[in-house]
């Protein structure tokens, strides 16, 4: 049986003997009656179509059967109260319709609380490209764990799991990896499907679906998951109590990375880390104090070039105890 982390919980009451624990309830601990359960995900949806014309109601439709199947569906055995929900978006952009057959990309992003703040940390932030599916105006959405029945809903719960496995990931070590090999299953299932793209090792880019959560399960990449928990669990979380200590925590684990980017300079999931992190990175270290601007600008102009003209803001920003 599932046991989920009680996020209400984990903010009432942060410390047990003096430790920082996340409590977690199971299915057969609640009390019948007392607590009214609601799915993983509070997820946001759009469906946009800025280069299409004619009666766009057919999308409208399709947006409200997506929003009802990310949010009604059961992604895990655990049980989270409504508060508790996994805040999350997706946003999908169709550029063609052709014989009801939708050219689209979708952007996904999810995020999660931090201790004693309205803060929300981005976990995902990603635009998937290549997304093409067949659509008829009122057909069910129909998901299978054990089998593929539309390039649409394995998309939707592929990602749905992402969702709650980097969640989960960010609370507990490797807690997310239940989530990410159902995501892998999803990935193997759609694989026999010809006339799409994303799910296979073979396919046009080395920046998909199959990637992403086979990084993920790769014991190679290991050291990303490793810091994303003490990023958030022993960092963020932190840094209402001790903040000098929960950027020190972000900052001395930032060897975790540098171990994965030696091992595999061109990770797809350190991309995405970066692509969720680099903003709020360049905001914790920008009132550091000089010695950690210039050891967190020296890992990161390492592990993440294509963002050195973003972490230059980190120098240039007022240095802590400077008048």
């Amino acid at each position: 049986m599932g046991i989920r982390t009680n996020r209400s919980s984990l903010l009432a009451n942060r410390y047990s003997s003096g430790v920082f624990t996340r409590l977690r309830i199971s299915l057969f601990t609640l009390l019948a009656g007392t607590i009214l359960h609601a799915q993983e995900l509070n997820c946001k949806v759009q469906v946009l179509t800025p280069q299409l014309s004619g009666d766009k109601h057919v999308y409208e439709t399709l947006q409200k059967a997506i929003f009802e199947f990310m949010n009604n569906t059961h992604w895990t055995k655990d049980n989270f109260k409504n508060e508790e929900r996994i805040d999350c978006s997706v946003m999908i952009t169709i550029s063609d319709n052709t014989n009801n057959t939708c050219k689209a990309s979708i952007q996904v992003q999810s995020g999660r609380p931090t201790y004693k703040s309205s803060y929300s940390s981005i976990l995902i932030n990603y635009n998937d490209a290549n997304f093409t599916f067949p659509y008829v105006e009122y057909q069910p959405l129909e998901f299978n764990e054990s089998a593929y029945l539309s390039n649409l809903t394995s998309v939707l719960a592929f990602y749905a799991y992402m969702f709650v496995g980097l969640d989960y990931d960010s609370f507990s070590l490797y807690g997310g990896t239940p989530y990410f090999q159902k995501a892998a299953t999803v990935c193997t299932n759609a694989q026999g499907d010809q006339s799409v793209v994303g799910w296979n090792q073979a396919d046009n880019s080395n920046r998909n679906r199959y990637v992403m959560v086979n990084n993920l399960l790769d014991p190679v990449y290991a050291p990303i998951r490793e810091y994303m928990y003490k990023y958030h669990r022993l960092g963020l979380d932190q840094m209402s109590i001790n903040r000098d200590q929960g950027k020190t925590v972000i900052l001395t684990n930032m060897a975790l990375l540098q171990k994965a980017y030696r091992d595999r300079p061109t990770s797809f999931s350190l991309q995405l880390f970066f692509n969720a992190k680099s903003d709020e990175i360049v905001n914790l270290f920008s009132g550091a104090t000089a010695d950690e601007k210039n050891q967190v600008i020296a890992v990161l102009n390492e592990i993440d070039p294509a963002n050195s003209n973003k972490y230059q803001k980190i120098m240039t920003a007022p240095t802590a105890g400077s008048n």
